[in-house]
């Protein structure tokens, strides 16, 4: 069993995406044993509580550096004996060095279709108002690797998302969470706790 550690900021959507995973059986061979959040009033920590798992807070300005904050990070998950990292709307930088460290064992989920609208100050709604700005028809998730690139390690699975008239980025978000973002991060879990995924190259194969 793979214990898994998901790195939260906010509302922890995709975080209750996992959460209803697992309860219903369909995270195999891994769970969550550990919810670490970079803010105090982020509501993923009440979520994490809901659901019995236990939950840390680190905050940046802590810690004199990347460096020692990534370090203390890694301590955490050291204690807790942490497989996979997800990261779930984690707005933290984590520098290279624990990028290296955890190499092909940290899971992150964007919000469109990589490589578009991703890298250096695409979150959050700027990836959708950024989207609806260029005028495309479609959108979407990606679930991927991470590595010292932002948004540059090796894709999982994508899904694509309709563009809808009318649409404004929070209407947007919303439907790329739902269509997209809850389905692809779970599966992704999964297949990693499973043994099912290997990377080659830019991309990750089902075995």
């Amino acid at each position: 069993m793979i214990n898994i550690a998901v790195l939260v900021s906010g509302g922890g959507t995709n975080l209750q995406a996992l959460i209803d995973a697992q309860q219903a059986g369909k995270i195999e061979n891994g769970r969550i044993a550990l919810v670490v959040s970079s803010n105090p009033q982020a509501y993923a920590i009440e979520r994490a509580a809901q659901a019995g798992i236990p939950s840390a807070v680190l905050r940046r300005r802590e810690y004199s550096s990347a460096e020692t904050y990534s370090e203390a990070l890694d301590a955490l998950l050291q204690q807790q004996e942490i497989g996979l990292v997800v990261l779930a709307g984690f707005m933290t930088v984590l520098p290279d060095s624990f990028c290296r460290r955890y190499e092909n064992r940290i899971i992150n989920v964007h919000p469109s279709l990589i490589p578009s609208f991703c890298g250096e100050g695409y979150y959050g709604l700027r990836v959708h108002e950024a989207a609806l700005a260029k005028g495309v028809k479609v959108t979407g998730a990606t679930v991927h690797f991470v590595s010292e690139v932002v948004d540059g390690g090796a894709i999982i699975a994508q899904k694509a998302v309709q563009v809808e008239d009318g649409d404004t980025p929070e209407r947007l978000q919303k439907r790329v969470m739902a269509e997209a973002e809850w389905l692809l991060l779970p599966q992704a879990v999964s297949d990693f706790c499973a043994g099912r995924l290997s990377v080659q190259g830019t991309w990750v194969a089902r075995k």
